[in-house]
């Protein structure tokens, strides 16, 4: 059988993912109109918006997994529909908002699951694959699980092993649902920290969070979608700002410097 080809080398001034006026929609309803972004590697973008805003429906159409009613999406310079999915998966990661396990597995056999675009067809794990996802489970503090039944950890716990199949997959692009979501605020700032460090080594990381103080505290740049397909992104320290998230939350927004980090609360 003939292997896969290679996708084709790319300019590497290009952006790791660009929208040319992309609507998401569901139904008849526009929930994001005429988006345009550049993320290149090394950048963090925080999403944040109100509940039904369309953050996760715009996360999975970034992944190819929807197709947007109008506009292109380009991954490393060439359009979404062009890639092969196995090509993609290893250029492109999704951790979506909720992780299900319907089978028996242990902690490492779910990890592994990340390293699959990565082997040859009919082929086994690698000690390199391993090692790798060994790596991640260390990362997210689950090392010492690895032999552990998937569906006896804990809502966290299994969060923390979802997130380290996403670092096994080894994407230049993360795309990340909620990744905070049941974990305790220690665990929080670890996963953020990880995927800050991602971003420093060169990656393009996109996280859709409910806390502008994560967002001030890790992201570069912001993207806040409204609740009538509207949106702003640019620069964490020009977008987040009370009166745009005052706007945005429909309730007041203040802020304060503490420990020369600014803050933002709910007034």
């Amino acid at each position: 059988m003939l292997a896969e080809a290679a996708a084709p080398r790319v300019d590497a001034g290009l952006p790791l993912l660009e929208c040319r006026g992309v609507d998401v929609s569901v139904e008849s309803r526009t929930l994001v109109h005429g988006l345009n972004l550049k993320l290149s590697g090394g950048s963090m973008l925080a999403v944040l918006g109100p509940n039904g805003s369309g953050k996760s429906l715009s996360l999975h159409t970034l992944a190819g997994l929807r197709s947007p009613k109008a506009g292109e999406i380009l991954v490393v310079g060439r359009p979404l529909t062009a890639w092969r999915r196995s090509a993609l998966a290893r250029e492109l990661a999704l951790l979506p908002q909720n992780v299900e396990d319907p089978f028996p597995a242990s902690v490492m056999e779910t990890v592994l699951l990340g390293r699959h675009p990565h082997i040859p067809r009919w082929q086994w794990e690698s000690a390199g694959d391993l090692a790798i996802a060994s790596g991640a489970l260390a990362a997210v503090g689950l090392g010492g699980y690895e032999d552990r039944d998937i569906l006896t950890l804990s809502g966290g716990e299994r969060r923390r092993a979802a997130l380290a199949a996403v670092l096994a997959q080894t994407p230049r692009i993360f795309l990340l649902d909620e990744p905070t979501n049941q974990l305790d605020p220690n665990h929080q700032l670890e996963a953020l920290q990880l995927l800050r460090q991602r971003a420093d080594a060169g990656a393009a990381v996109i996280a859709t969070l409910h806390d502008p103080n994560l967002a001030e505290r890790f992201a570069d740049e912001v993207l806040l979608i409204g609740r009538n397909g509207d949106w702003q992104c640019g620069p964490v320290a020009d977008i987040l700002t009370p009166r745009h998230l005052s706007a945005l939350y429909d309730t007041r927004f203040e802020t304060a410097e503490i420990g020369g980090r600014r803050v933002f609360f709910q007034a």
